[in-house]
């Protein structure tokens, strides 16, 4: 017995070195389908503990392949530190929701951006909790801009593999994404690239705008729901129809940067900005 301890030692950390590679694949494939800011020596860190452990407890008799048992286990283990960033709380998405519809809500009846107090008065809290709340989703937001919708971690990594066709619908949707954020009014757009690509201060952008960062975290609010229902309206009509089109200039204005979205591609130009494995390209 004294020797078959070090033999089953040995034998598990041949295996683990053997499918190490198993690791380093699905952390790959699991980054092109999270934000940027997900940090890719974390996910390998937790990825190469689960191996490790599954190496201790696997047993061949069952007659599953190690590879498959510890695929399932990475897997998990990678689930479950990015369940870790996903943070935000039911309570908190609800919270956003009411402030998005207050703001389209007054911009319809006022036929511009309404401000922070005016948003406050309607929902009837203060200027200090809806500028808290805009912080508590900011990660989530990061999620939903890449996204599309306000997801989880879970509904983010699908397990397995995207197949032909959910790679195809997903190039297509970080087209639009590309070209809808090309389509926004100036401003808008350099909050947008600002704030969530090049990852900028806010008192950077609003220097170079040369307004408040109150008056930046206006415009970045403001473009996320031009974003958010201009990709509804090509993508998710069914979602775009939840959201009745108003009569004014507001509602023409809106009308001109979804035009605007669809007549800046085609299907082929818009997977032309990802490869066949759904990674964006540098632009050229």
């Amino acid at each position: 017995m004294s020797g078959e301890a070090p033999f089953i030692e040995r034998r598990g950390e041949d295996i683990v070195r053997a499918n190490m590679p198993l690791v380093g694949h699905l952390v790959r494939e699991m980054l092109a389908r999270v934000p940027s800011h997900v940090n890719r020596d974390d996910l390998l860190s937790a990825g190469y503990a689960a191996l490790v452990s599954a190496a201790r407890g696997f047993d061949a008799e069952r007659g599953v392949p190690f590879a498959r048992f510890a695929a399932a286990r990475v897997r998990g283990a990678l689930l479950d530190e990015l369940r870790g960033l996903d943070w935000a709380s039911r309570s908190v998405r609800q919270r956003a929701r009411r402030v998005d519809s207050a703001r389209e809500e007054l911009m319809a009846e006022l036929g511009r951006t309404p401000t922070v107090q005016e948003i406050a008065d309607k929902l009837g809290c203060t200027v200090e909790d809806i500028e808290h709340g805009e912080g508590d989703v900011h990660r989530a937001t990061v999620f939903s801009l890449q996204g599309f919708a306000t997801a989880t971690a879970d509904d983010i990594v699908t397990e397995p593999g995207a197949g032909p066709e959910e790679m195809l619908l997903r190039r297509e949707r970080f087209g639009y994404l590309r070209h809808a954020v090309e389509s926004l009014p100036e401003r808008l757009r350099t909050v947008v690239q600002g704030y969530f690509f090049e990852e900028r201060p806010m008192v950077q952008i609003a220097a170079d705008l040369g307004v408040s960062e109150s008056r930046v975290s206006q415009l970045r609010a403001e473009a996320l729901v031009l974003l958010r229902d201009g990709l509804n309206t090509h993508l998710d009509p069914a979602m775009a129809a939840q959201s009745p089109p108003k009569e004014g200039c507001v509602a023409r204005r809106r009308a001109a940067y979804y035009d605007k979205i669809a007549s800046r591609g085609t299907l082929r130009t818009r997977l032309d900005l990802t490869g066949p494995d759904g990674l964006p390209l540098a632009a050229a």
